[in-house]
């Protein structure tokens, strides 16, 4: 079997910020990687474990994998896709599976919270509300490919759970503070929310190596136990934008007759 892991930096246990640990100019970016290498490492080992044949590791936050550290099982996916959208998921693959996912922007209790930046007050396709996380699932499920694995907050998980019915759910940390707060520019948002309790990273990978083996197994065996929300075509992008300097809040809107991939990969109208 066939597995995408696509990555991000800010769900993993023991990233305390973005200033100091997910930014190549922060003092804490090297071992930032080294967290979510390993923490990729534990899924890799818990797929092969359950008998997975291929594992293509996707680098979402682009950098933010130690190519060196890389278990040498894994195949390492780096740069822009062209398209962007589904970075690099195609029918080859048996499942998708998610580490160092943090939640999407406006959720309470979350942490670093934010949908592809802190601009962003909310994203949703057909209404319903989706982050990074669902932006790439929803690839999925027009490709047909079950989201299996979400490894990250536990606010992350509850969304993931919530999207993409029987989904394997690892949580490494929680966040401690409320949202409400769409009323913030993009620079008070990105400052907002960066309090949370950390499980100890060596925990966490233990988990989601458990996790992980669990997942595929219950695809091999249970594949009719994921499952997707029924959305029909047209498919409608709204994205809703903070304040960010001189601009002030406002929403974009795209639409697709048929397609989320292509919906994604479009330049929206205004």
């Amino acid at each position: 079997m066939k597995i995408m892991i696509m990555t991000d930096m800010e769900g993993c246990a023991g990233i305390l910020n973005v200033d100091d640990w997910v930014i190549p100019e922060g003092r804490y970016y090297e071992k930032g990687k080294r967290f979510l290498t390993e923490e990729v490492n534990a899924a890799v080992a818990g797929f092969f474990e359950a008998g997975a044949d291929e594992v293509v590791v996707v680098d979402g936050h682009g950098g933010g994998i130690d190519p060196e550290m890389l278990d040498e099982r894994a195949l390492l996916s780096s740069g822009v896709a062209k398209p962007v959208w589904p970075w690099g998921l195609d029918k080859t693959f048996n499942g998708l599976a998610f580490v160092g996912q943090h939640a999407k922007a406006g959720t309470p209790y979350s942490h670093i919270t934010h949908s592809g930046s802190f601009i962003r007050i909310d994203i949703t396709i057909n209404g319903i509300s989706i982050g990074e996380y669902g932006n790439v699932a929803l690839c999925a499920m027009e490709l047909g490919i079950p989201t299996i694995l979400a490894c990250g907050e536990q606010a992350l998980a509850a969304e993931a759970a919530a999207l993409t019915h029987g989904v394997v759910t690892v949580s490494v940390k929680h966040g401690i503070l409320p949202d409400g707060l769409d009323a913030l520019d993009c620079n008070a948002y990105s400052k907002a929310k960066l309090s949370a309790i950390h499980l100890s990273p060596h925990k966490a990978r233990k988990l989601i190596k458990e996790g992980a083996s669990n997942a595929l197994l219950k695809l091999k065996h249970e594949p009719q136990a994921f499952s997707y929300p029924k959305l029909t075509p047209p498919y409608v992008l709204e994205t809703k934008f903070r304040a960010n300097g001189d601009k002030t809040a406002h929403l974009r809107r795209g639409e697709h007759p048929d397609s989320i991939i292509g919906l994604l990969n479009m330049q929206y109208s205004v």
